[in-house]
């Protein structure tokens, strides 16, 4: 498994790279089997230490945790702890996944953007029609586009994947169905899940 280990202007230093490696590898040995790659990232967020740990685990699966501590060691340990409980959550269903390919590689290829915030307190104006109906919105200035890949999956393998990536939503295409879905993180702790009858293939 290639583990990268960097310090966003912080040196992070040969001994914590090891110490990186080292809990990884024994984490993903015992609970997995290996990773296709991880990451490891150091920064600093006032007085604490930010450790955010991601792994590339299979086609489409990412794990990622995170932690903050007064120093970099806790932090990478307190987010190593949370991946570990993560993959002994889903251990079972990982390991038929890395040993198989079926219908959760089918991908529906899709554009991602990222739309600046409005900072204006004031409205957007759009065009409007000769009698002063409003027509269209303004739309917000695009900032970035991204290539990206919409699965195919069960409800329960795109929680999985929403719990393992610490991901806000997830939109995917219900294998039930061929419809799309989406999955979203609830305010009270719970995950939403919306299955529109109008996106279902007939």
């Amino acid at each position: 498994m290639q583990v990268l280990v960097k310090g966003r202007q912080i040196d992070v230093g040969d001994a914590f790279r090891a110490h990186a490696e080292d809990s990884l590898g024994a984490i993903f040995g015992k609970y997995f089997g290996d990773a296709i790659d991880s990451s490891v990232t150091v920064s600093r967020a006032g007085p604490l230490f930010r450790v955010v740990v991601s792994s590339h685990v299979g086609r489409g699966i990412q794990v990622e945790t995170s932690a903050e501590a007064t120093d970099v060691y806790p932090a990478f340990d307190a987010a190593a702890e949370r991946l570990s409980k993560r993959l002994r959550r889903y251990k079972r269903r990982l390991k038929a996944h890395n040993g198989k390919s079926g219908p959760e590689d089918d991908v529906l290829p899709a554009r991602q953007y990222i739309l600046a915030v409005d900072t204006e307190e004031s409205e957007p104006e759009g065009s409007r029609s000769d009698d002063g109906e409003l027509l269209e919105e303004a739309a917000p200035p695009v900032v970035a586009e991204i290539s990206t890949e919409i699965p195919s999956l069960t409800v329960s393998e795109a929680v999985m994947r929403l719990d393992l990536a610490e991901t806000p939503a997830l939109m995917f295409r219900n294998r039930a169905h061929g419809g799309l879905n989406m999955i979203y993180r609830r305010s009270d702790g719970n995950i939403g899940w919306v299955d529109p009858r109008g996106n279902r293939a007939s």
